[in-house]
């Protein structure tokens, strides 16, 4: 919206400026056509021109009505037009439209500009009828013509350079919203995936292990056992989710390698094998990867009485594929989606362009299939 311009504060200073010492230096040298102006002439051009510089000071430092600006700067313009004795003061009168593009948009700047042209010809019209045979005042009045649509077009320019700056002032706010939203819903991720996890099996270990302790001691021991697991592990979790905050984060083959040796001593023996290079995957492609196949060992030691897992991630320049499988007793393709924490692990891998397979069947054992493009999202 034209409230929302601002004009380019260097130009009409520096107009000022040029007119003030060439009237001056004028009136010094004699180059008048009269000669030497009267001193009251003189000192009038100087006020006038210190009250347009006065004016652009007070318009700067805080909101004026607008009209009541663009009113005073014609009224001073004439003024000084008419005491310049070296004539170029005429150049002014390109600050008119110059200023209302600004402030009413380029109709009224237009119309400006051709009241400033029609102006200074009905002048020479008055005072010189023949003005059209002078060379000097043909050459005036083309002169103010071409001032005019340059201070019109450098208005234009000016603009149209705000507009896309405050344009993409708004996008960048958007995008640092999206990017905070989507930095929130990892984190949430994360929680959930990992740390809530955990915390529902202690949950679950600790109940087992009040409801056995009288009956059977034995049980009570290994319900504790696990939940002291379930506790280094959400431990490991979130000491891995602030090392990847803070950019810190461990190699993904180091993490797999981590998550296979979690379980020892207890449940089915993990194996893992990863060939290529982490180079251009980012920190959200490595978080699916590594979740997934947490997630899909958790649930092989947990849930699918396997004896064996095998966990194998290849690194290409293309693609990222990381299968998981075990020897358990597998679950029917159609419980997949509702349960195991699959839902969110697909979730997670959409969100880097990837895509999960999972083949199982009851007695088959299970097999997972992650593919994640490299360098989608890197970060």
């Amino acid at each position: 919206m034209a409230a929302d311009r601002t004009p380019v504060r260097w130009v009409a200073p520096l107009l000022y400026g040029a007119v003030l010492a060439g009237g001056l230096y004028s009136t010094v040298a004699g180059l008048g056509d009269e000669g030497r102006p009267p001193l009251w002439a003189t000192a009038g051009f100087v006020v006038g021109l210190a009250a347009l510089f006065a004016l652009e000071a007070v318009e700067r430092a805080r909101p004026t009505p607008r009209l009541p600006l663009l009113l005073t700067r014609l009224a001073l313009i004439g003024a000084v037009v008419v005491l310049d004795a070296s004539g170029l003061a005429q150049v002014l009168f390109v600050l008119l439209p110059f200023t209302a593009y600004f402030s009413y948009g380029r109709t009224i700047a237009l119309a400006l500009a051709g009241l400033s042209l029609a102006g200074l010809v009905a002048g020479y019209t008055l005072t010189a009828p023949a003005w059209y045979r002078d060379p000097e005042r043909v050459s005036d009045v083309l002169m103010l013509f071409v001032g005019l649509v340059l201070a019109l077009a450098m208005a234009a320019v000016a603009v149209g350079e705000q507009r896309a700056r405050r344009a993409l002032e708004g996008y960048a706010a958007r995008v640092a919203e999206l990017s905070a939203t989507g930095e929130r819903n990892r984190v949430a991720r994360d929680l959930h995936d990992s740390l809530g996890h955990h915390l529902t099996a202690m949950s679950v270990q600790l109940e087992m292990a009040a409801e056995f302790r009288a009956l059977d001691p034995d049980a009570a021991e290994r319900a504790l056992d696990e939940a002291r697991r379930s506790v280094t592990l959400a431990l490991t979790d979130v000491r891995r989710s602030v090392r990847t905050l803070r950019g810190e984060g461990p190699a993904l083959a180091d993490e797999l390698a981590a998550l296979a040796r979690g379980g020892e001593g207890a449940g089915p023996r993990v194996t893992v094998e990863v060939t290529g290079t982490e180079d251009g995957y980012g920190t959200a492609e490595r978080t699916a990867l590594y979740r997934a196949a947490q997630e899909a060992v958790t649930n092989a030691r947990r849930h699918a009485r396997a004896s064996r897992v095998t966990v194998t991630l290849r690194l290409t320049g293309d693609e990222a594929r990381l299968v998981v499988t075990d020897d358990g007793c597998g679950f029917a393709p159609r419980d997949t989606d509702r349960g195991f924490g699959l839902p969110g692990m697909r979730e997670r891998v959409h969100l880097v362009a990837g895509r999960l397979d999972v083949d199982s069947g009851p007695g088959a054992g299970t097999r997972l299939t992650v593919t994640v493009p490299r360098g989608g999202m890197a970060t």
